[in-house]
């Protein structure tokens, strides 16, 4: 079993219980008939977001296809919305309130950026600049850093010559 999966079971126990004790605290708040109409309503605005959210996520991927830009964001941006509704379509109030969260446009940007950073960890760097295209970095001004000197090196130095050219590919690890 892979490293991160051994946490799916005890976290669904989890989020079940929480989804029991907000429908409890909110049914002794507010009434239990009206805390059910409430998961009902919420699960029926997800089910009608998620066709929406979809249809939406891809229509974005289309139109980058077909402009020949790189579709990272809107797939990013459409798999927030479509896991937002989802969220919202599964019968609960806190999954509801997570999913209503990243549905809002500035946590969904926000929500989508978090992905963004997650799947350049996990790609190499050219499947990332296909996806999300080329990537910004900082340039800092000022002097410039010295290097650190090198350490007293036991194995032969490489052999450069200045006059030819090298042909290569450049690997990310």
């Amino acid at each position: 079993m892979r490293r991160g999966l051994k946490f799916v079971p005890p976290a669904l126990l989890l989020l079940a219980l929480l989804e029991l004790t907000v429908f409890v605290l909110v049914g002794r708040a507010v009434g239990f008939g009206v805390a059910v109409l409430l998961v009902f309503g919420a699960s029926l605005l997800g089910l009608v977001l998620l066709r929406r959210e979809g249809m939406r996520a891809w229509r974005g991927f289309r139109a980058a296809a077909q402009a020949g830009r790189p579709p990272g964001p809107e797939v990013t941006d459409g798999l927030i919305g479509l896991l937002g509704a989802l969220l919202l379509a599964l019968p609960g109030l806190f999954s509801g309130v997570v999913g209503l969260l990243l549905l809002v446009p500035p946590l969904r940007r926000l929500a989508g950026g978090g992905v963004r950073r997650a799947t350049e960890r996990r790609v190499s760097s050219m499947v990332a600049g296909d996806l999300f295209g080329p990537r910004r970095v900082r340039v800092y001004r000022g002097a410039p850093q010295p290097a650190p000197e090198p350490a007293p090196a036991s194995s032969p130095q490489p052999v450069t010559d200045p006059g030819k050219a090298i042909e290569g590919e450049i690997v990310d690890r």
